[in-house]
């Protein structure tokens, strides 16, 4: 039975943990830097993370993923992030946002068409849920999709998608009754490549995660079968609710690599900066900036697993899951400006790796649910666990 309290890293999640780190020191950081001042895709990358099954990691076994748990790729995702934070994003919405749903809501038919590529690296996947007026209001989608004999036409526009230029495969969300609010939305799986009536908008050009492609996606008269139905018609907000329960768990877990890495290079710099005769870790001032990013890292990473134990357990984790995702983020946010602070001049310059590890950290409080949606989530969970 699994301990949903346990903070305890079992001997497979350490093996996971030396692995990542590993493979992140050796495969990614290498390419960090051109990927942030080049805004470059690291495609090749992709083989070897499917290669090493970070990118099936939640998949089942049977579909030719890695069957880890939740705090396995809680794990992944913070070593990647420890040294890139664009790289853990490809590959924590490739995971929580597609492979995860399909997994979970689809048929045997789809497990067997789209688990294996996906985790295996040869398909790369993208979930399709915000749209240029809507925002944090997913309830209003736009996007609509009328039922015809054999299947739904869809007409609309989706943005903010994270791997949408790359992708092979399209979690989608669409409005198929308006009257029915968010009981009328359907969602979908989308064959990137050859359905028609689907297009790419601009690449859009970021403030940071530069490597991680980002476009819009448009549908124009596009036609999907019943076979691309993805749950039910009409469930679509479930799907995409449980959805982000989990993806943001993996936005926690890469605003901890974030923070962790400002906070092991700050610590770094300033034993070997010297200023007033003395090495300015040695500063009182210094030291309690280190302090309290420590503090504050060690705390989101618990709550972050804490989330993973829950939703391995099988036991409620919407709150949980919203409290580690608003705490590490605006951790990170935190720990990377006080690093920036901690390098002076320095930090201002890309010479040096922190200025981009405080512009890849205000994303966190952004995407999967803002720091002001996490705060309703936590709130109405909690309410709703007091008053029954």
């Amino acid at each position: 039975m699994i301990d949903a309290n346990s903070f305890e890293l079992t001997e497979e999640e350490r093996m996971v943990q030396s692995t990542a780190r590993e493979f992140a020191q050796r495969e990614v950081a290498p390419l960090a830097r051109k990927i942030d001042h080049e805004h470059y895709f690291p495609k090749e990358l992709i083989p070897k993370l499917g290669s090493v099954g970070f990118m099936g990691v939640n998949a089942p076994a049977a579909f030719g993923g890695s069957e880890m748990n939740n705090v396995c790729y809680a794990i992944i995702i913070e070593e990647l992030a420890r040294v890139c934070a664009s790289t853990s994003v490809i590959v924590s919405a490739h995971n929580s946002l597609c492979l995860w749903p399909i997994t979970s809501f689809g048929t045997d038919e789809q497990k067997k068409k789209y688990v294996p590529k996906l985790s295996s690296a040869e398909w790369i996947g993208c979930f399709a849920l915000s749209e240029p007026g809507t925002g944090s209001d997913a309830a209003r989608q736009t996007c609509m999709a009328v039922k015809e004999d054999g299947g739904w036409r869809v007409n609309g526009v989706k943005n903010w998608i994270t791997n949408g230029p790359v992708s092979d495969v399209c979690v989608l969300f669409t409005m198929e009754d308006a009257a029915a609010g968010h009981k009328g939305i359907t969602a979908f799986i989308v064959d990137m490549k050859t359905t028609s009536g689907v297009s790419l908008g601009k690449k859009e050009e970021k403030l940071g995660i530069c490597g991680s492609p980002t476009s819009s996606i448009i549908f124009e008269d596009c036609f999907l079968p019943e076979s691309q139905l993805l749950g039910k018609s009409g469930e679509g907000f479930k799907v995409a609710m449980k959805t982000l329960d989990g993806g943001r768990c993996g936005i926690a877990a890469q605003a901890v690599g974030i923070a962790r890495a400002a906070l092991e290079d700050s610590a770094q710099y300033a034993s070997e900066r010297k200023a007033f005769g003395k090495p300015i870790a040695e500063h009182q001032s210094i030291q309690n900036y280190l302090a309290d990013m420590s503090c504050s890292i060690d705390a989101a990473r618990l709550l972050t697993w804490s989330a993973c134990r829950r939703k391995d357990a099988g036991v409620p984790y919407s709150r949980q899951a919203a409290q580690a995702k608003l705490f590490a983020s605006e951790t990170a946010m935190a720990s990377t400006v006080k690093g920036v602070q901690i390098h002076g001049g320095y930090g201002f310059v890309k010479e040096f790796n922190v200025e981009r590890y405080m512009r890849d950290a205000k994303i966190t409080e952004i995407y999967e649910g803002t720091s002001e949606i996490q705060r309703l989530v936590i709130a109405a969970n909690l309410l709703k666990e007091i008053n029954g």
